[in-house]
């Protein structure tokens, strides 16, 4: 059935092959790492895993032919909604994601705020 109806989204809609795979490459990364750097990383794993839903989602919902936005900043407003849903669904499942032994808090973020990765396991909570 899900096959079915991606085959017909793709004949239907101008939708770009590319940020399909990209999304596939983020799944892939959920396999491989459970820790994030710094920002930067865990920016590339959000686009890869929910930018990419903005990308495909603009062609199958459209841009209204009235609209006085161009077409690349509807794109760029589309990829940062999903950037910033990504993000959003981070910080809410922090507890969640630490039981299944994921932290995609930056490192390095944590490491200025005085947290290790057992605080996070912990659930400890401070006041920063």
């Amino acid at each position: 059935m899900l096959d079915a109806a991606l085959s017909d989204t793709v004949t239907r809609f101008p939708v770009d092959i590319q940020p399909f795979k990209d999304m596939i490459k983020g799944m892939r990364m959920d396999l491989i790492k459970s820790r994030y750097e710094n920002f930067d990383e865990l920016y590339l794993y959000c686009y890869y895993v929910a930018g990419t839903v903005g990308l495909i989602s603009v062609p199958v919902m459209g841009i209204a032919p009235e609209s006085q936005a161009t077409t690349e900043s509807v794109y760029n407003a589309a990829l940062a909604l999903g950037l910033a849903n990504q993000l959003t669904n981070i910080l809410r499942d922090v507890g969640e994601d630490a039981r299944r032994g994921r932290i995609y808090l930056p490192q390095d973020e944590l490491a200025r705020a005085e947290l290790s990765d057992d605080d996070i396991f912990t659930g400890r909570v401070t006041d920063m």
